[in-house]
């Protein structure tokens, strides 16, 4: 079976579409499938390079050819209907109406899918069970380090969100707590003067997270792919919800005592002596971080792309009445 990914990374969107469709390559590649990308990969060029240790190609979006497409897009409309054309299955990730679209099988791995009407595709996979997770994720064991505690922000690939970073990395000094923190951000965040007893090192996103996150005893992250993985990990996280289509995610994993909540970035700077509460109760309380790490661990195994490819490969055969190649 040939498949087409199809997904942007911008410094304004992040990498996060990019990350899920490299652990479809992984998998897809495992299973002995020819690959090809379409999109842009700006900011996630060190995501991308993934692609070419896997011998996946890269092509222009036409799903001729091809026996199935993955789209993970949200500025992308209705493309059932000339996928399906060309003879090809459309499988469309979708993060709650982000991204929503017809298709023939529709992937919302979100931690709580709010009720979606029916559009007339044919097969809906709900839940994070469909969580696409790369094979280094997978593979990454942890040893946390501390004391101090180390602290491992990352906020995704955006360079808009120095500022907020920066004022995380203040509500942290003020928790007057020690601690060891690698910041993962482009661009330039304000820092805090801080005590003898705290750190900060601050360096651009690059695969060098994982071994972060291996060593990490509280992670402060955004509400989006980095947190599904700091999940499998195991990681205890403070999350923050940092845009709109992050919010459904954000407001389930904190209901479901996956993460302790941040709110959201736009009220940041009002509220940071709530923050710096949240953030003192997980550098101080190792019962907490340990409360976390299970649900979160018991809640994201990493499989998600392998029940989706079994779904693809079950329905390989026929598309609304045309034949794949």
């Amino acid at each position: 079976m040939k498949l087409l990914l199809r997904a942007d990374a911008s410094a304004s969107i992040g990498a996060g579409h990019v990350a899920r469709m490299v652990a479809y390559a992984e998998r897809a590649v495992a299973r002995g499938f020819p690959v090809a990308f379409a999109g842009r990969v700006d900011n996630a060029e060190w995501l991308a390079s993934r692609f070419d240790e896997l011998g996946v190609s890269r092509v222009p979006f036409d799903a001729s050819g091809f026996d199935a497409v993955v789209v993970d897009h949200y500025g992308l409309g209705d493309l059932r209907a000339e996928v399906n054309a060309a003879g090809a299955l459309l499988v469309s990730i979708e993060d709650d109406v982000f991204g929503r679209r017809p298709a023939d099988i529709v992937v919302d791995s979100g931690f709580a899918p709010s009720l979606r009407p029916d559009d007339g595709s044919d097969v809906v996979l709900r839940g994070i069970e469909y969580a696409p997770l790369r094979d280094v994720v997978r593979g990454t064991r942890r040893a946390p380090s501390g004391p101090p505690p180390h602290v491992t922000v990352a906020l995704g690939g955006g360079d808009q969100w120095a500022p907020t970073v920066g004022l995380l990395l203040h509500a942290l000094r003020d928790t007057e707590l020690p601690f060891a923190a690698d910041v993962l951000v482009r661009g330039e965040p304000p820092l805090p003067d801080l005590r003898p007893d705290q750190s900060i090192r601050v360096a651009a996103p690059s695969p060098a997270l994982l071994d972060l996150f291996a060593t990490t005893d509280v992670a402060v992250s955004a509400a989006g792919v980095t947190f599904v993985e700091l999940c499998c990990l195991g990681v205890p996280t403070a999350a923050v919800q940092l845009v709109d289509n992050q919010e459904p995610g954000y407001r389930a994993a904190v209901e479901l005592g996956l993460a302790a909540g941040l709110g959201a970035a736009s009220t940041l700077a009002g509220r940071l002596p709530e923050v710096t509460g949240v953030l003192r109760s997980l550098l101080s309380d190792p019962a907490l971080r340990q409360r976390l790490s299970a649900t979160a661990s018991s809640t994201v195994d990493g499989r998600g792309v392998d029940r989706v490819l079994d779904q693809v490969e079950s329905r390989t055969g026929s598309v609304r009445g045309a034949s794949y190649r």
